[in-house]
């Protein structure tokens, strides 16, 4: 189907949305955007692009409000939903089928029936409280995962790190969009092989 929702909420690395929505455009997968209105003040605080920039990468959007649209109901089908990125209160949201806007409804559709649903928690560091919630959505069915940057591709812009976090991402949907260098390459035989420590 390749049908996926993408929901920004308001928390800093609102670029991880912005390159996810980008990076599914690229792949031709049909992506379902709604984003907070402090996901839009993220937008306009973290980077150059506007709201209708990001309209131009979605093949739909809907109106953070409308608990109405076709995301809200689970018989409109989808793959699943990624939230890049996902604030504390979007979390806790989620965590309590908190169903107060689209974001949330759309989460808690997807994992009532059963489909993937990533959340990019960014927040650091965790308390107690956080890491509750966190495993709550994962004992719902939730991927908790933050955007945590490996280093085994040789990142050398701030693209490459975030690229990888995007890329990991998709490759949970089973799409792999050729965002970043993968383990295991001869290369990186090379180097293990070659190790003296």
């Amino acid at each position: 189907m390749n049908r996926i929702v993408v929901g920004i909420s308001g928390a800093t690395g609102v670029i991880y949305g912005v390159r996810m929505l980008k990076a599914l455009y690229d792949c031709g997968v049909e992506t379902h955007l709604v984003i907070t209105q402090s996901g839009i003040r993220n937008l306009h605080i973290e980077t150059d692009y506007t709201a209708a920039d990001l309209e131009a990468f979605a093949s739909a959007v809907y109106d953070v409000d409308d608990v109405g649209a076709a995301i809200a109901s689970g018989s409109f089908k989808v793959d699943g939903m990624v939230i890049a990125p996902c604030s504390i209160k979007t979390l806790s949201a989620v965590a309590n089928s908190f169903n107060y806007n689209l974001l949330i409804r759309a989460a808690d559709v997807n994992l009532k029936e059963k489909r993937r649903v990533v959340l990019m928690v960014r927040e650091t560091p965790f308390h107690e409280g956080h890491l509750d919630l966190m495993l709550k959505v994962a004992r719902m069915g939730g991927v908790i995962m933050p955007p945590v940057p490996a280093f085994y591709h040789m990142p050398k812009t701030l693209d490459d790190i975030i690229y990888q976090s995007v890329g990991k991402v998709l490759d949970l949907f089973s799409i792999d969009a050729g965002l970043f260098r993968r383990w295991g390459t001869k290369e990186d035989i090379k180097i293990v092989k070659g190790r003296t420590d």
